[in-house]
């Protein structure tokens, strides 16, 4: 199948599939007009892919534990170089977790100090001589 009716079976646009291929996640034949020829497990394959992706996995940590995959959801082998990658990808988003509900505390913060300053102190926004930081 051509790339159109991979993105049609799978809902991913076709910039995602030739990412997905230059990337080493997905492999499709070249026909002789150079056109990509997917065969059937393409379609397997894109939505493990997606479930993986969704998981907050890197394309890097998929290309490692895809050959091992199996079914849709995909099942994975508890085999220990799988298990600590998936380990160190958990952690990786527990500290990224951990450092933005700091962020957001620190935010919340000023915004409560802010909306206890007095807004006589400050000449009001009128738009026209500066932007806002924030957007």
């Amino acid at each position: 199948m051509r790339i159109g009716e991979l993105s049609r079976r799978t809902g991913v646009n076709a910039h995602q599939l030739r990412y997905y291929g230059a990337q080493g996640l997905l492999e499709a034949d070249r026909g002789a007009n150079g056109y990509r020829d997917y065969d059937e497990s393409a379609v397997l394959r894109v939505k493990q892919i997606r479930h993986l992706l969704g998981a907050g996995l890197s394309s890097e940590d998929i290309a490692y534990l895809l050959p091992c995959a199996t079914g849709e959801a995909p099942e994975l082998p508890g085999c220990p170089d799988l298990l600590a990658a998936m380990r160190s990808r958990l952690e990786r988003l527990d500290d990224q977790m951990e450092r933005l509900a700091q962020s957001r505390e620190a935010l919340a913060h000023y915004i409560g100090e802010a909306a206890r300053t007095s807004a006589g102190t400050y000449p009001p926004f009128d738009g026209t001589d500066r932007e806002p930081i924030l957007a």
